[in-house]
């Protein structure tokens, strides 16, 4: 705290700031130093408050030593002073007797007898205070489930009495009876006593969260895995790295670890790594660490013990040397609150948590599926093969014969045999065949990096391939192979053309950030780096000698890969011819000198650039002539890369089902090759824009997961994420909300999106999505915490204002419903300034409009001049939107304005200005035609109208006639649907007539 409070006034506004903190170290600390300031002042009541506000803080803080510390001091007040205390205060102070109960039961060093000691002053004074003795009941049914006696009598005594105002919220006693069931073994009447909590119509403060934490595994055992899914979605974000439910957090862990989640389980550990050391609860912290031993126990059984852990501060752990320290520190807690209370129940309700066998062997429970072979400590993920790996000669001369022959043809296999290659050369110990027909090493050690500079080339990292094809040519030139030497020159400068400078796509655009830069800025250097490049080439093909035909062929081939990259970059059509005049000398030499590959590559480069000039016919003749020529006579391990290129050609002509067939089968034909032969993460990718096309967007978001994993696999972490972003946008859109959320935590919480290092904007995306997906969970201030964050960050993007605008306005929409409207009018300020830069002309209309009805709404006709104020915004944009020829995708600016005008006014009383305006709205539209996409608006605005003009006007007999030619109009063109609002509204009217 900057500066102690100096007037009781300053104290309370302090108070308040501190209760919006959440619950932790940083708002205990301030509880504590405004104790400290409220006693400075003479008056009791600051104190009082002061006291209240740092025993919640201790209380849901996880710090039960402290909170009864706090109680005393108010109780000794109360009784010495109760004129200081009004009927609130009163009503808090005996409420705070059931968070002592429960404080001094989480601590074991507390004799029995002082928790009972304890729970016969909770009834002496209530009895004396004339208050219902049903929350001191549930106390000592409390007490009794933890000891582990007589709980059935306990249980009786108290949820047979009536509720009074100081019982539990009925959400919490929901949740405490059906635990009782549960510790019964009646987990059907357990489930069915929790219903209300879990279907969200009873909940509070920890509900439905605390429930859910537990409702998990008999969810499960009853069959109910969907539901369980779900639960654990939702509910594990209600409890995460929250001090005051560790346990919870627990049994997330545990459920991850009996459903096959055990990856799952360990990311949300680290995520709560917190918990170790903020939990001073020694009742919460033993719930919590069993959850973590069942979750580590099970991973070290499935043979990963020596895998990173998250755990107790102060030093690395390994799943195996956590698990030991975890074992020793619950075994010891359950052994101390068992000898306090003279039983065995905490042993053994912790023992059956442990032997529990696995649920299920495997439930998918987030977007993102991982398994514990990809938690690695800092190693990628290696693909697994699409098929069985190939039998690899022993003997040294035969293997390296085999993968130069195999590189010649291009043949995906011989990835296998230089891999073998690098292990064996460098191993200690590597002596070099002398044989001739190897060569010298230096000619193996250049074949090697040629062949990780592809690998290079592969990942786009086109930086580091140049280099190594550099390094190649030296040591070829070393070995005298002059030859090879030229041929890697080639590839260097056709990899060094390639070096872009990235860019970001607009972060609050809805898209991810593609790769290389093709904005007018770039393309230029590009164009003229690749022409270079090609001309460089050139001359070194005339320089060159004793190339061997697939020497020459494949010299070619990067020749006309470099126009054609020249003309996807300049999109010119005078650089058309140039490509397709190398294609054909591609072509003939390689048809003349029989080099299949080369030929399959010849056709697949003419295709494509047809399909860049625009000439999608013929692209797809020549694609289909591929297609025949591959399936005739090979090499098949183009052709899921030639349907994939059709693939697209379909999709560019709205042919969706056909897309979507060639994909399959591109998918089918590749699972025959290396994983890194074929591009898979595209064809899956390309499925997905297939599948939404053919309305099926539950496929497609599998297929984006899958396009994402095996990016990741791969090692193409930004494309990954690019697909991740992609899926997570549409599970938001499918209503998949905690999908979205769970997907998004897991990938902001990667370390190098953490870092921001795959694109500053990428990671704004993905911030943004989840932000949206807060606000659609209703999690508003999670939400507008995340928007403001943003709309402050993306202040600075000077590169990119119009993503600063849409932020900046939905920030402004999000405080709007949170009744700061001033705070919502300077960052519409902020969006409109933004939008003046780089405009968004439907972002903006539609968040000003919103603007104006929520003021209006909540506010009536003290909120009138700000919301038009807003719409007055709305105008200028609509008005900017018809100046630049924009068309909205949704509704029309002008007619959305107009019926929003209509709504404000109707909201501040004013019904003849918002008949004005739905009239204006009407003009606007026009009447609907038999095809009219409008007819649902129309429609709509004749009700309200009707509605502000027979209603609030009084005036029946014209809205009557208004709907009825609106039914008659709507029946006869066909939308029957439309008119069922207004038949309903016209009966309502002739009923009050």
């Amino acid at each position: 705290m900057p500066t102690a409070p100096q007037t009781t006034d300053e104290l309370y506004e302090a108070l308040q700031a501190n209760q919006r903190r959440p619950y932790g170290r940083t708002r205990t600390v301030t509880a504590e130093e405004l104790v400290d300031a409220a006693e400075r002042f003479e008056e009791t009541l600051p104190l009082v408050r002061a006291l209240l506000e740092l025993q919640e803080a201790y209380t849901y803080g996880s710090e039960p030593r402290k909170s009864p510390v706090v109680f005393a001091r108010l109780l000794t007040l109360f009784d010495e002073q109760p004129d200081a205390f009004d009927e609130n205060l009163r009503h808090l102070v005996f409420w705070r007797f059931k968070w002592v109960a429960a404080a001094l039961r989480a601590l074991p060093e507390i004799p029995l007898t002082s928790l009972r000691q304890w729970l016969t002053e909770m009834r002496e004074r209530y009895e004396k205070a004339g208050l219902g003795l049903q929350p001191y009941y549930g106390q000592a049914y409390r007490l009794a489930a933890h000891v582990g006696e007589d709980e059935a009598l306990a249980f009786e005594l108290w949820a047979g009495r009536t509720r009074t105002r100081l019982s539990d919220c009925e959400a919490c006693e929901i949740g405490e009876r059906a635990l009782y069931h549960l510790a019964a073994g009646d987990d059907e009447r357990a489930l069915g006593t929790w219903e209300p909590v879990l279907a969200g119509k009873e909940s509070c403060q920890e509900e439905p969260a605390r429930s859910i934490a537990h409702a998990l595994l008999p969810l499960l055992r009853a069959g109910h895995t969907d539901r369980a899914r779900e639960s654990h979605l939702a509910g594990y974000r209600g409890c995460r790295r929250n001090p005051s439910m560790p346990g919870e957090v627990g049994r997330h862990l545990e459920f991850c670890a009996l459903t096959g989640n055990e990856a799952r389980g360990l990311e949300l550990l680290a995520e709560n790594r917190n918990l170790f050391d903020e939990v001073d609860s020694p009742l919460e912290l033993l719930d919590f660490l069993t959850g973590v031993e069942v979750l580590l126990r099970r991973v070290e059984q499935l043979g990963h013990g020596e895998l990173p852990a998250a755990g107790f501060p102060g030093r690395t752990w390994t799943v195996g040397g956590l698990r030991a320290e975890v074992h020793g520190r619950a075994d010891d807690l359950a052994a101390r609150f068992d000898a306090r209370n003279g039983t065995t129940a905490h042993t053994e309700r912790r023992t059956t948590r442990l032997d529990r066998a696995p649920l299920l062997e495997a439930l998918e429970l987030t977007l993102r599926t991982r398994h514990l072979d990809e938690v690695a400590p800092a190693a990628p993920v290696v693909a697994p093969a699409a098929r069985t790996a190939p039998d690899l000669p022993e003997p040294l001369p035969e293997l390296i014969a085999r993968a130069r022959a195999l590189d010649e043809r291009g043949h995906p296999d011989a990835r296998a045999c230089w891999t073998e290659l690098r292990t064996r050369v460098t191993a200690r110990g590597y002596t070099h065949p002398d044989e001739p027909a190897v060569g010298p090493l230096a000619r193996l050690r250049a074949d090697l990096l040629a062949d990780e500079a592809s690998r290079l080339g592969e990942r786009d990292d086109f930086t580091g391939a140049a280099a190594l094809y550099e390094e190649a040519a030296g040591l070829y030139d070393d070995a005298g192979t002059p030859a090879h030497a030229a041929l890697a020159r080639a590839h260097a400068l056709l990899a060094t053309a390639e070096i872009p400078p990235r860019t970001s796509a607009p972060a609050g655009s809805g898209t991810t950030p593609q790769g290389p830069a093709d904005g007018a800025d770039d393309t230029p250097a590009e164009v003229a780096a690749l022409t270079a490049a090609h001309a460089a080439m050139v001359r070194l093909h005339a320089e060159s000698s004793g190339l061997a035909p697939y020497q020459e062929a494949r010299l070619l081939r990067l020749r006309a890969t470099a126009l054609g990259l020249r003309l996807q970059a300049s999109g010119s059509d005078g650089h058309v011819a140039a490509v397709l005049d190398e294609v054909g000398l591609l072509h003939d030499f390689a048809t003349r000198h029989d080099v299949p590959g080369q030929i399959a590559g010849a056709l697949i480069l003419r295709a494509s650039t047809f399909a860049i000039s625009g000439d999608l016919p013929a692209a797809v003749a020549e694609t289909d002539a591929l297609l025949d020529r591959l399936n005739a006579h090979g090499p098949a391990w183009h052709l899921p890369r030639a349907l994939g290129l059709r693939a697209r050609l379909r999709l560019g002509a709205q042919d969706a089902e056909g897309a979507h067939a060639d994909l399959g089968e591109a998918l089918r034909l590749a699972a025959d090759w290396p994983a890194d032969a074929v591009d898979t993460a595209r064809l899956h990718g390309d499925l997905a824009e297939a599948c939404l096309r053919l309305g099926r967007p539950d496929e497609a978001l599998r297929h984006l997961t899958r396009s994402a994993e095996l990016n990741l696999r791969r090692g193409d972490r930004f494309d990954a994420y690019c697909a991740y972003s992609n899926a997570a946008t549409l599970s938001l859109d499918l209503g998949r909300v905690e999908d979205c959320i769970a997907l998004l935590d897991s990938l902001l919480a990667e370390p190098d999106v953490a870092a921001g290092e795959p694109d500053d904007r990428l990671v704004a995306q993905l911030r943004l999505t989840r932000a949206r997906a807060l606000r659609a969970g209703e999690d508003l201030k999670a939400a507008t915490a995340e928007f403001l964050t943003l709309a402050a960050e993306s202040a600075g993007w000077d590169d990119d204002p119009g993503s600063h605008a849409v932020i900046a306005a939905e920030t402004a929409v999000l405080l709007a419903e949170a009744e700061e409207f001033g705070r919502a009018r300077e960052a519409a300020d902020q969006a409109l300034a933004a939008h003046a830069r780089d405009p968004r002309h439907e972002s903006l209309s539609n968040c000003l409009r919103e603007l104006a009805r929520l003021q209006a709404r909540q506010q009536g006709a003290d909120g009138l001049a700000g919301a038009l104020a807003f719409l007055a915004d709305a105008g200028r944009v609509a008005d900017g939107a018809r100046a630049a020829g924009y068309e909205a995708h949704g509704r029309s600016l002008d007619s959305a304005l107009a019926y929003e005008y209509g709504r404000v006014h109707a909201y501040a009383d004013a019904y003849e200005e918002a008949l004005a305006a739905l009239e204006k709205a009407l003009a606007l539209l026009g009447e609907p035609g038999p095809d009219s996409d409008r007819a649902d608006e129309w429609a709509e605005c004749v009700r309200f109208a009707a509605a502000i003009e027979g209603i609030y006007l009084e005036r029946p007999a014209p809205a009557l006639a208004r709907l009825d030619a609106a039914v008659s109009r709507l029946t006869a063109l066909g939308h029957t649907d439309e008119t069922e609002p207004l038949t309903s509204l016209a009966d309502r009217l002739r009923d009050e007539e």
